[in-house]
């Protein structure tokens, strides 16, 4: 079965659709969606290398715009579609005290989890709900993104062969570590 959605996955990253496919990926990652953009733009960078810095590209694009959706939902909708996803995440108690703080600090929360595997989204909602500077807040994403879609890029693409051979090679460990930075990452919102 992993075989098969891996397969399924790079021929969709070899279609004409990929590329919409992914935008719309990351659009909702940054917004609502609980999967990363990475888990198209890998295996797509990885079929077709030369369009590596396009594929990035796309990514931080969507990503950055779906990220003001996440914003409006904090600042214009949080009490109707913000507090409850919060309330998914468990970080909702959490959050008056959190708000007292985060503006100070707002710039280095949207960096930390525009790269790290932490869910960019509770970082979105939260700089719309608190009033962070929508200015502050789109430097922090753009560079944050572009940082780590440009840094894997880069990677699959100077290395892109014998990373693909090695995940190949290692497809249910990989998706076991997958997995694991996902939920880790959930874990951290959920608990810390």
């Amino acid at each position: 079965m992993l075989r098969a959605l891996y397969n399924w996955t790079l021929s969709l990253a070899e279609s004409r659709y990929a590329l919409w496919a992914l935008a719309f990926v990351s659009f909702a990652e940054s917004s609502f969606f609980p999967i990363p953009p990475d888990i198209l733009m890998i295996p797509m960078i990885l079929a077709r290398p030369s369009k590596a810095w396009l594929i990035a590209l796309v990514a931080l694009v969507a990503s950055v715009l779906g990220a003001f959706l996440g914003y409006y939902i904090g600042a214009g909708l949080f009490e109707t579609v913000g507090r409850p996803v919060l309330e998914f995440y468990g970080k909702d108690a959490y959050f008056d005290e959190f708000a007292a703080r985060y503006n100070e600090w707002g710039a280095w929360a949207v960096l930390m989890a525009g790269i790290t595997p932490f869910p960019f989204k509770v970082i979105t909602i939260l700089s719309g709900s608190t009033g962070l500077s929508l200015t502050i807040f789109t430097i922090a994403a753009i560079i944050a993104r572009g940082l780590r879609f440009f840094i894997v890029a880069a990677l699959l693409w100077k290395f892109g062969a014998p990373i693909r051979e090695f995940i190949e090679k290692r497809l249910g460990l990989m998706f076991i570590l997958f997995v694991v930075i996902l939920f880790g990452g959930f874990y951290v919102v959920k608990f810390l």
